[in-house]
C-alpha cells in the first residue's frame, strides 16, 4: 500500500512538473512579442487534401526576417520550421473544408504557400493573417516579395 502511494505521488509529482515546464516554455516564446496561434501543413500535395490530416498546431514568432515556427505540444526550445521572407511565395488562400474545420481553430484562414520550393499550408486567424501579409509586404528594398 505504502508502495502504490509512493508511486503515485511521484506520477503526480512529475505531471506537476511537466506541466509547469510547458508553460514556461510558452511563456518563454511569447516573452520577446510579435507571437501568434499558427498551425502548420509541411510537404503539401499537389491537390487540396481537405481530409484535415498533417495539421500541427503551434505558435509562430517574428524574428527579423524570418518567422520562427514552434510546435505546441513540444518541449523543444528551439523553433520545429524557421520561414525566410524572402523565400516565402504565397499562391492563394481558402477557407478551412471538411474536416479540416474540425482540426483547426475556428476562425482559421487558410494561406498556400511554397518556402524554398516545398509546398506548405498556414492557417492562422484572420488578424493574424493581416499581420502576416503586412510583414510580408514590409520587406526592406530589394528583396523579392510574392504575396498572392
Amino acid at each position: 500500500m505504502v508502495l502504490a502511494l509512493t508511486v503515485a505521488g511521484i506520477v503526480v509529482a512529475l505531471l506537476v512538473v511537466g506541466l509547469f515546464l510547458f508553460g514556461l516554455r510558452r511563456r518563454l516564446i511569447q516573452r520577446s512579442g510579435g507571437t501568434f496561434d499558427c498551425s502548420l501543413r509541411w510537404e503539401v500535395p499537389e491537390k487540396t487534401d481537405t481530409s484535415g490530416k498533417g495539421w500541427s498546431y503551434g505558435v509562430a514568432r517574428y524574428n527579423g526576417d524570418s518567422v520562427e515556427w514552434y510546435r505546441v505540444f513540444s518541449y523543444a526550445y528551439r523553433p520545429r520550421r524557421v520561414l525566410e521572407r524572402d523565400r516565402i511565395e504565397v499562391a492563394g488562400r481558402r477557407l478551412p473544408e471538411g474536416e479540416e474545420e474540425l482540426a483547426l481553430l475556428s476562425d482559421a484562414v487558410i494561406l498556400a504557400c511554397t518556402h524554398r520550393g516545398t509546398r506548405l499550408e498556414l492557417a492562422m486567424s484572420d488578424d493574424a493573417l493581416t499581420g502576416f501579409l503586412a510583414w510580408l509586404e514590409a520587406a526592406p528594398p530589394g528583396q523579392r516579395v510574392n504575396v498572392a
